[in-house]
């Protein structure tokens, strides 16, 4: 079920109440700063952490979610797939479950819709490969079922979510929780882990390029062609 925040009653965060301004953007924004400032900021290093060593140990980096967090999902591999890879040269092994309706749609009418994840992965999960399962609730169906399958077949679990947690916060190896009974602010934070995700590994991949010019350039043997294959990536 879907869930919309901004009521005409206070919302907490915590134990931390906010004052409600008739849905402005005052309000919103208001609610996103508190949220933000009371955020977990270790669980998203390891959860950066974790994208990280699937790409260094040549793993998939799988995303799936349902609705807005589908979108999220697909949002992730865009800009990972491309921006990591311009900034590392390496290649970054990202793929979304939600992008081929055709596939989904087969599985929902001939399986059913809860099992529109777990089919795919049945099909393309290894061994170590990352999967990152995003849910505003922490309970919807399908996402669960893909990660208690991704448990059971050796692979690593991120989840996403928020309000309560849900069930996804219980059974996923790692969490993201965005701890607020709101879906569009527990939305938006997912997002911005995405290009906290982006930000952080293009930057160790221009630092890494960067230090090897360095290296280079002490042996007298950096390519002076500003425009040469190892000049680091800027977005």
């Amino acid at each position: 079920m879907k869930h919309f925040g901004g009521s005409t009653q206070s919302t907490d965060i915590g134990a931390r109440p906010i004052k409600n301004f008739g849905g402005s953007a005052q309000a919103y924004l208001k609610k996103l700063e508190i949220v933000l400032a009371s955020l977990d900021h270790a669980s998203i290093d390891n959860a950066v952490a974790l994208v990280a060593q699937a790409q260094e140990d040549g793993k998939q980096i799988i995303t799936l979610g349902n609705g807005g967090s589908s979108l999220t999902a697909l949002h992730f591999i865009t800009d990972w797939n491309k921006s990591i890879y311009l900034s590392t040269k390496r290649p970054f092994r990202g793929r979304t479950l939600i992008d081929n309706v055709g596939l989904t749609f087969a599985y929902a009418n001939d399986v059913s819709f809860q099992d529109v994840f777990v089919e795919q992965l049945k099909n393309i999960l290894n061994e170590g490969d990352l999967v990152v399962a995003i849910s505003g609730s922490g309970n919807s169906e399908n996402v669960l079922r893909a990660v208690r399958y991704a448990n059971d077949h050796a692979a690593v679990t991120l989840g996403l979510c928020g309000y309560g947690g849900g069930t996804l916060r219980q059974i996923a190896q790692h969490v993201v929780w965005v701890n607020v009974n709101d879906m569009q602010i527990a939305e938006d934070i997912h997002s911005m882990f995405g290009h906290v995700v982006m930000q952080r590994l293009c930057l160790a991949g221009t630092q890494k390029w960067s230090d090897r010019r360095e290296r280079r350039s002490a042996a007298g043997g950096l390519n002076a062609n500003p425009a040469g294959s190892e000049t680091s990536w800027q977005s």
